[in-house]
């Protein structure tokens, strides 16, 4: 009775949010006295999972299941948690995660916590600790199902190394009928994606236009940084709308995130404030931000950004 984790990848590759839930997974086991057990989609290889405490792999490989499905993934899971008599199944705080959670929330019969921040706090009852109202207060809940689905906050627990010795298994479910067909998928295949970024660079309208985004760039280039940007810049067309973090975006999690001429709207905070280091910079000493900010710098990104590149830089080369 192993605790079942979802690991996504994506083109073959484990994101990084796969380790973080085989990470947590294995944190939970311990507490359990018991293994893990992952659940993989045309993952090309799962032996990085055994780094992170995953005793067995389940691997699933279909090209139909190459485009995300949530029906059909949720499907999966569930059919490998029953085979598992698995009770506790862990997922990360994903798009897609969040998208089948309920599905297979409904289809094992099973409690869903998401946004889960710790490991639980106690295992009778399952009591767990989850971040609420946009990362602004804490949450004690707990789950009384049989099973328990644990949706863990992206970040929160971050990557501990636990060496097992993983076997991998050939897994073979039923794949349902799904009623969608995805005819064409566009994404940036060069740059750090936000969800995966250990630190975000992001840009409102303090930079002007969309002609001044070099230095953006520049910057999050020295740093390996995520590129993102305020709403009224993607709104304006300045920006792809998929750059648009905030909590009418892409929430933001990452070890380290730089505002450069964004006020700091309440939905803009909302959705960032999960990140663990704020820095700020303004030209306005009493814009919003601030008052989230871990540091802050007043002045004009104009200049600021291209003295703090070459300052990287110097730094780098002396490494």
């Amino acid at each position: 009775m192993s605790v079942l984790v979802y690991t996504e990848s994506e083109q073959g590759q484990l994101k990084k949010s796969a380790l973080e839930v085989a990470s947590y997974a294995k944190a939970v086991a311990n507490q359990l006295g018991t293994t893990v057990t992952a659940v993989t989609i045309n993952a090309n290889n799962t032996d990085a999972l055994g780094n992170y405490g995953v005793d067995k792999a389940l691997s699933v490989k279909n090209t139909a299941l190459d485009n995300f499905n949530a029906n059909t993934y949720a499907a999966i899971i569930q059919q490998a948690a029953e085979q598992e008599s698995a009770q506790i199944i862990v997922i990360s705080s994903s798009a897609d995660s969040k998208y089948l959670a309920p599905l297979l929330a409904v289809g094992l019969n099973a409690g869903y916590a998401s946004n889960v921040v710790a490991t639980p706090l106690n295992t009778s009852p399952f009591t767990v600790k989850r971040s609420a109202f946009t990362n602004k207060a804490f949450e004690i809940t707990q789950i009384n199902t049989e099973v328990k689905i644990i949706g863990v906050s992206n970040n929160a627990f971050g990557l501990v190394e636990s060496t097992s010795t993983i076997s991998e298994e050939e897994f073979s479910p039923a794949i349902p009928e799904s009623k969608i067909s995805i005819e064409s998928i566009d994404k940036a295949t060069d740059k750090v994606t936000i969800a995966d970024a250990e630190i975000v660079v992001s840009a409102g309208r303090g930079l002007k236009g969309p002609e001044n985004w070099g230095m953006i760039e520049e910057l999050a280039d020295v740093l390996g940084a995520a590129t993102a940007c305020s709403k009224p810049v993607s709104d304006l067309g300045w920006r792809p709308h998929g750059e648009h973090v905030g909590q009418t975006g892409k929430p933001v999690a990452s070890n380290l995130y730089i505002a450069i001429g964004i006020s700091g709207a309440i939905q803009h905070l909302a959705g960032v404030s999960a990140s663990k280091v704020k820095v700020v910079i303004n030209t306005d000493p009493e814009a919003p931000f601030f008052k989230a900010a871990d540091y802050g710098v007043v002045g004009d990104a104009f200049q600021v950004v291209p003295e703090l590149i070459e300052k990287l830089k110097a730094f780098k080369a002396q490494q």
